[in-house]
This record gives C-alpha cells, sequence and structure tokens, in this order.
C-alpha cells in the first residue's frame, strides 16, 4: 500500500529569524516553553528538519513512506505585518520548489504565503500553483490575529477556490489577549506550553474552521477545500452539537455544519496515531475525508505505516485514507 503524508514540515533559517521577535512579543516564553532547559523532551532531531533532501528520504524509507507533501513550518509569515515577508515566502517556496524539482517522485509541496498582504498573497499563490506546481497553501493560524473569515482575506479565499488548490489550516501562536485571560495561570514557560501546542493553538484552528463555515465562506467557493491536522482539531467530536446548535432559523448557511465538514473539509492525524481518536473521526467524517500524516520531525516517521496497515477497517478505507485521497485531492 502506497502511503502519502500531507503534513510534514521544514524550516527556512532566514523566515525563522525573521519572526523570532513577532514570536517573543505575542507569546513571550513560548521559545523557551520548547526548550530542554525547561524538561521539554521532543522525539524531534532538530537537524531533521532543515533537511529536505537524502536524509529525510532514508527516513521516510525506514518508515515505509512513500510520499511527503512539505511546508513551511509553523510559525510563520503570518506574523509578520511588513512587505518583508513577501521576498522571504518567495524564498522559501523557491527552496522548496528545488527540493521537489529534485524528488518528484517523493517531495510535493504546499506553498506558504504573505497573507498580512492579501494582494501579494494571491500573487504567490498564482505563482506556485502555475509555475512551481505546488499542490496548495498552509496557513499557520491567524495572521496577525486576524481570522481568515474577515473581509480583506477573501481575494485569497477566492484565488483558491478558483485554482483547485487546497488551504491547510494549521496552529500557531494564537491571539494574545486569548492567550493572557485563559491560558496564563502559572510559570510562563509552562503556561506557554498549554497555549500552544498543549491544547490553546488546536482550539483556535478549529474556531477559525469553525467561522469560516458559519460566515458562508463555503456558500460563495463551493469547491473550496481545507484541511485539518490533529484529527480535525476537535470539530468531529463537537460536530453533532454544533449541528444541532445551528439547525433551523439558526443556521446562517444554506447547509447544516455537517454538509460542510464532508464536502467541504479533510482532516488528518498529525502524527497522533491512536485508535479511538482514529475510529471517532472516521465514524463522524467518512473515509473519504481523512488524509494520512506525521507532523514529521516533530513526530517520528516509525510506526506511521503500520498503524494504518493494523486499522480495524476495510482495505479500501486504508487504500483511501493511505493516498487514493491525497492523489484525488492534491492530483498527484
Amino acid at each position: 500500500m502506497k502511503i502519502i503524508t500531507v503534513e510534514e514540515h521544514f524550516i527556512n533559517p532566514a523566515l525563522q529569524q525573521a519572526i523570532m521577535p513577532e514570536i517573543e512579543r505575542l507569546a513571550p516564553s513560548h521559545l523557551k516553553a520548547f526548550s530542554p532547559e525547561q524538561g521539554f523532551h521532543s522525539n524531534m532531531d532538530f537537524a531533521a528538519i532543515t533537511d529536505i533532501g537524502e536524509g529525510r528520504i532514508a527516513n521516510m524509507d525506514g518508515a515505509g513512506l512513500d510520499m511527503q507533501v512539505l511546508s513551511c513550518n509553523g510559525p510563520s509569515a503570518e506574523l509578520l505585518l511588513s512587505d518583508e515577508a513577501i521576498p522571504l515566502v518567495r524564498q522559501v517556496n523557491d527552496q522548496l520548489a528545488a527540493a521537489v524539482a529534485v524528488h518528484p517522485d517523493r517531495f510535493a509541496g504546499f506553498a506558504a504565503l504573505p497573507m498580512s498582504q492579501p494582494a501579494a498573497a494571491v500573487t504567490e499563490l498564482r505563482r506556485c500553483m502555475s509555475e512551481l506546481h505546488f499542490k496548495g497553501a498552509v496557513i499557520n493560524g491567524t495572521v496577525h490575529e486576524r481570522f481568515l473569515d474577515e473581509p480583506d482575506f477573501e481575494p485569497v479565499l477566492a484565488a483558491a477556490a478558483e485554482l483547485d488548490a487546497p488551504l491547510y489550516l494549521h496552529p500557531s501562536i494564537i491571539n494574545r489577549n486569548v492567550r493572557d485571560a485563559y491560558y496564563t495561570f502559572a510559570d510562563p514557560a509552562f503556561t506557554s506550553r498549554f497555549a500552544s501546542a498543549g491544547y490553546g493553538w488546536h482550539v483556535e484552528t478549529g474556531i477559525q474552521a469553525v467561522r469560516l463555515i458559519l460566515s458562508g465562506v463555503f456558500d460563495r467557493y463551493p469547491n473550496l477545500q481545507i484541511i485539518l491536522g490533529h484529527w480535525g482539531e476537535m470539530i468531529p467530536y463537537m460536530m453533532d452539537r454544533i449541528n444541532h446548535s445551528f439547525s433551523g432559523t439558526a443556521t446562517p448557511t444554506k447547509h447544516d455544519f455537517e454538509y460542510y465538514i464532508r464536502n467541504n473539509v479533510y482532516v488528518t492525524p498529525s502524527g497522533l496515531f491512536n485508535m479511538p481518536q482514529f475510529t471517532n473521526t472516521l465514524e463522524m467524517v467518512g473515509a473519504d475525508r481523512i488524509l494520512y500524516s506525521v507532523d514529521y520531525p516533530y513526530y517520528k516517521n516509525e510506526g506511521a505505516r503500520e498503524f494504518l496497515e493494523n486499522a480495524p477497517i476495510s482495505q479500501d478505507d486504508k487504500e483511501k485514507i493511505g493516498h487514493l485521497n491525497a492523489e484525488k485531492l492534491l492530483k498527484i
């Protein structure tokens, strides 16, 4: 069985350096929170996140993975307000395109976008889809604390729909006011984890997706597709409740909430290879709406193939999740 994983990260040093001050401004102690000095023990080999060549492919081969769809690690350019984001993002995308060109049968790409400059983001998305032959784009978190359903970002959504470019909504630094009010109650380094990978940024990413649905984005662009990691950023577990709450006269959209989940949203595991989560997501969204991902190198590739192979589902569904859905959606 072929395995394609679609949330696999790398970093660009120049972009990473540019966003560091903004990370510290929006989320003091975030960087410290994920340091070994704070007792954070990651499975990640930090050298692996800069490698988009032979070393990464060797690791994939060892784990039995056929292809990675690569994207620039978040937090990313969405945090930058100035025009400096535009050349940095082009550099990131050109770097990724070069790696894909060397290994087109092993790598594909999702574009980074200078989202704080929506017109430039549209231009870059068009370039990445037409010239670099990328498969869509990744948007990391909100855009400097602004949600994607705001009118300024409508041109980006319209372009993505026109270009058949799926948008992977990936977590990132959350709204500073929300962080301070909800997540800051103990040691800053500890609560920074709570506000990010420990819980907070998953909630905010789920809210971003729910807002897109309830704002009518998918009524205006019915072929627009978004992808959510981490088994749907908590939405599948709450889908019945959301659907019930926005039924009847309260519904601001043409269809009920579940319709959009099953027609405009894909979900991936992001390395959370937990069978109860998997089976719940499968029941709520269906095998046609699940893609596969490891969240490499934050999670290891080892065991990803075996998890899917040993899942108590039909071989047809394993093939869909392992590669067929990705091939169809991303035109691989």
